[in-house]
């Protein structure tokens, strides 16, 4: 997880990951480089998450898949292009910082 504190107004987010992922890692460089707290699940190593990812994410199946408020944006180009369009802080912070 982040080792920033968590916001009161942030959204929860949580990054399904495997190790040696490296859109996983662009995906949580970006959300720390916008200060966003995340709860990383590594479904490598835990099946149980794997299937919940599976359920939340389908019908994708590739990490990571990111998960904003119980809603399944997609994978690091998902989130990239949330950011581009200047709609992640929106859809993570909704009541500002």
């Amino acid at each position: 997880m982040s080792s920033i504190e968590k916001n009161p107004k942030q959204t929860d987010v949580i990054v399904y990951s495997k190790d040696y992922c490296p859109y996983c890692d662009a995906a949580k460089n970006l959300l720390d480089q916008k200060g966003v707290v995340y709860q990383e699940i590594d479904v490598g190593i835990d099946p149980e998450q794997l299937k919940i990812m599976l359920e939340k994410a389908a019908p994708k199946r590739t990490v990571p898949q990111i998960v904003i408020n119980d809603e399944c944006i997609g994978g690091f180009d998902d989130l990239q292009a949330l950011d581009k369009a200047s709609n992640l802080e929106e859809k993570v912070f909704p009541q500002g910082r």
